[in-house]
Order: C-alpha cells, then structure tokens, then sequence
C-alpha cells in the first residue's frame, strides 16, 4: 500500500510538472509550428501631408434638419429610349452662423458710462449638406448600366434642395436671433455696459443685364 501511494504521488509530481512546463514553453512551440494558426496582423503605410491652416472664426448658431422624397428624373439620350429615374430618401442639414472674422473695430462703440453698441456681420448660411448617414436609394428605373451616375445627381440635386429649404424656412432670421439671445447677456457680463446689437446693412447686388 506505502509502494502504491509513492507511485500515484510520483504520478501526481510528474503530471504536475508537465502542466508546468507546457504553460511556460507551449506558446513557444506553438509559434514555431509553421502550420498553426496565426493572429491576422495589419500593417498600415500612410503619409500626412499638412496642405493647409485655416483660421475659424465663425459662430455656428442654429442647425436645420431636413427629411424629403426626392424623385430625379433624366431624360434619356435617345427619344426611343425611356427616361431614367432614382427615387430617393434624404436626410440633410444646414447650418447659420455669423463670421465674427467681419466684426471691425469701429463695429464696436461706447456710448457713455452705461451703453457698448456692437453691430454684428450679416448671418450667414455657413454649411449644407446631405446627411448619408440618414438617407438612402428607394428606387431606380432605366439606368442602363449608370445607376451610380444617376444617384450621384439626385444627391446633387437633393444638395441644393437643403440649402434653398433652409432659406425659405428662416434660417438666417433663426441665426440673427440666437446671436442676440447669445451675445447680450454675454457682453454685459463681460462689460458690465448694457448691450445693444446691430446688424450691419448688407447692399443688395444689383441684377445682372442679358
């Protein structure tokens, strides 16, 4: 029974020892397998260039969200052939801002002990665009091979739609208005003056003669 119980104990002491082992030098081996499975590595080359530094000093003071159902419709090449159409769904955004960049320093005047005037850059539509993100392709009909083109051109078309939305709905009134709601109790705190705000006048272009 004693002889038994040494050679189960010996038994015990070598299996022991062999997990040992294996934990230290099994990754080892394994890695040295040139038919073991390998971790996908990535390897990344690039080069950045700096092109360009730009100073912003734009506020951005309100954003519009759209959503529209746009059907584009090109008129095919051919008379013999039908038109083309992509019928899509999009999302899109513009937003107002005001340049502070245009504020000068006779922009800026004092009246009294108890008064700073400051006459504010006209609002500016300062971005618009179509959210991809929030739109996708519902339809297309008779591309011919030139599906892509005839997206990319409803997406235009879409595009431009955002930006005249969002000047027929108010955005630059929106804009004149946060700006004030924003900057006066700003400045007066900064002052301690109370705070007018103007808006300089912008002059209309005139009409172009054919």
């Amino acid at each position: 029974m004693p002889r038994l119980l040494r050679r189960l104990f010996l038994l015990l002491l070598l299996l022991a020892l062999g997990v040992f082992l294996w934990r230290k030098i099994g990754p080892t081996l394994a890695s040295l397998n040139p038919l073991a499975a390998r971790a996908s590595q990535v390897t990344v080359t690039h080069n950045t260039v700096l092109t360009q530094v730009e100073a912003l000093g734009r506020l951005e003071l309100v954003r519009y969200r759209f959503k529209d159902v746009v059907e584009y419709k090109r008129t095919a090449k051919y008379p013999f052939l039908p038109d083309a159409k992509a019928a899509l769904i999009v999302g899109g955004e513009a937003v107002g801002c005001l340049d502070l960049r245009k504020i000068k320093p006779q922009d800026v005047t004092l009246e009294g002990d108890s008064v700073v005037k400051i006459i504010l850059p006209a609002p500016e539509l300062c971005s618009f665009q179509v959210d991809h993100s929030q739109s996708r392709v519902f339809s297309t009909q008779n591309g011919f091979f030139d599906d892509a083109s005839l997206v990319d051109d409803a997406y235009r078309y879409a595009e431009a739609q955002v930006r005249r939305s969002a000047l027929q709905t108010g955005i630059l009134a929106e804009t004149q208005r946060n700006a004030e709601q924003i900057l006066v109790p700003m400045l007066h705190t900064l002052t301690g003056r109370r705070v007018i705000i103007g808006q300089r006048l912008v002059v209309p272009t005139p009409a172009r003669k054919l």
